[in-house]
């Protein structure tokens, strides 16, 4: 059994898109011969917290914590938030706009906490992990980000050791949709673009989640770029397979709604249904499960939908799947921003696997449009085609009503998380072979 070290900002009891990912690697990898072993902060910042997901850690495998300091104190203060309060990922805001407190945060984030907040684990880590290696072996590492100073923890454990490393990339760099946001100085720029391409050059093999990601960072220098998307663990859809179809004509969506996944041509063409048809009103059930932005509840407000709003902060995962599977309608809403092409979120395969029906909101020539093709498995409209929105959602809910709203969900099996770990096993195996050679 070959031992695979895997450097995780995100895991257990943390919770949400980023924990699922390595959790289910690491749940199937020594099925393919490879005993993980987990270096993760023992005090990172979770926005949200998952007991349920403890139990998925396979027994026996090593976990290995150290602390971690992040500004994160210090920046709650600075702008008058309690200690306890979480910090949100991709700058949603519940409460308020932001004041010039946090626009100024964000500059020193940007432009001083490079490639992120956790920069300042990068050294301890680097030494931790050296030492570590020493004296328990190893064959290969694994980093996976964002945030991408676990990238810089492999460059330098690589640069100490020369054992091969992988490096996952969930999301973009600097191609990501907020980048713009952090208003980065042309220095600030300049060393997150160096950064980004010592990885990209550094690493054995790169990995993305996507095509249109897996382009861009070849673009960029990197080698061997494979994709090996997210995906669906069949345990988890076992488990809620008796979970019946609500009656109500629910439209669910599941996970955070940040500005740039706020879809105002979405809310007009629902608002424009309830108001020309008494019946789909009385039906009408719009679920949101996470934390949502401020911009989005606005939309919903202004086009009359607050009274059909059910909101759910936050529920653990097991949950989720059932949420999933009990929807009329999943609703996916991608990223409106440049990047938007290449976003292939964890909760798509979820969806996938949920048999429900999905509407998308997102570019028609992009990731998502592409494996919904493939598998059949729902619509996908432009970010502005309320007209197409309105058209089915309006056919979905006609079937729905006959009992026959159903989706084809065709092909889906190599988008199962085990399948999924056997390819990341054979990456593996590659970089180690090649090294040896």
């Amino acid at each position: 059994m070959k031992k695979v070290l895997i450097i995780t900002y995100y895991w257990p009891p943390g919770g949400g898109a980023g924990v699922q990912r390595w959790l289910k690697f690491v749940k199937y990898l020594r099925k393919y011969g490879w005993e993980p072993i987990v270096y993760t902060p023992s005090n990172g910042e979770m926005p949200v917290e998952d007991l349920s997901l403890l139990s998925e850690i396979p027994e026996g495998v090593s976990v290995l914590k150290q602390p971690i300091w992040e500004p994160y104190d210090i920046y709650k203060k600075l702008i008058g938030r309690k200690k306890s309060e979480k910090i949100n990922t991709g700058f949603l805001t519940e409460k308020k706009q932001p004041g010039l407190l946090e626009k100024f945060s964000v500059w020193v984030r940007g432009n001083f906490f490079i490639p992120d907040a956790r920069k300042f684990w990068i050294r301890p880590s680097i030494k931790f992990l050296t030492s570590y290696i020493h004296d328990h072996p190893i064959d290969a590492i694994v980093s996976t980000g964002p945030p991408h100073s676990m990238h810089l923890i492999a460059l330098g454990v690589k640069a100490n050791t020369g054992l091969p490393w992988l490096a996952d990339f969930r999301d973009p760099w600097t191609n990501i949709d907020y980048y713009n946001d952090l208003l980065l100085t042309n220095r600030a720029d300049m060393k997150h673009h160096k950064l980004e391409r010592d990885v990209l050059t550094s690493a054995d093999s790169v990995v993305a989640v996507g095509k249109t990601l897996a382009i861009e960072l070849e673009q960029l220098g990197g080698n061997n770029v494979s994709v090996i998307t997210n995906g669906y663990d069949e345990a988890d859809t076992a488990l809620a397979q008796y979970v019946v179809v609500d009656k109500k004509f629910s439209i669910v969506h599941v996970g955070t709604l940040v500005r740039s996944r706020n879809c105002p041509a979405l809310w007009r063409a629902l608002g424009n249904l309830v108001a020309e048809h008494q019946d789909f009103a009385d039906d009408l059930e719009l679920r949101l499960v996470g934390k949502c932005d401020l911009a989005v509840l606005n939309s919903i407000k202004e086009n009359g939908l607050d009274k059909f709003l059910t909101r759910v902060d936050h529920l653990p995962h097991d949950e989720v799947i059932a949420e999933q599977r009990k929807a009329a309608v999943l609703l996916l809403l991608i990223n409106n921003s440049a990047n938007a092409k290449g976003i292939l979120t964890g909760k798509f395969f979820e969806y996938m696997a949920a048999g429900r029906p999905m509407l998308a909101a997102g570019p028609r020539d992009g990731d998502v449009a592409h494996i919904m093709a493939e598998t059949n498995c729902g619509e996908i409209c432009e970010f502005d085609d309320h007209a197409g929105m309105q058209k089915t959602l309006l056919d979905f809910y006609l079937k729905h009503k006959k009992g026959t709203l159903r989706t084809g969900s065709e092909a889906i099996d190599h988008y199962a998380r085990e399948p999924l770990t056997a390819r990341l096993a054979e990456e593996l195996n590659r970089i180690v072979e090649k090294v040896k050679a």
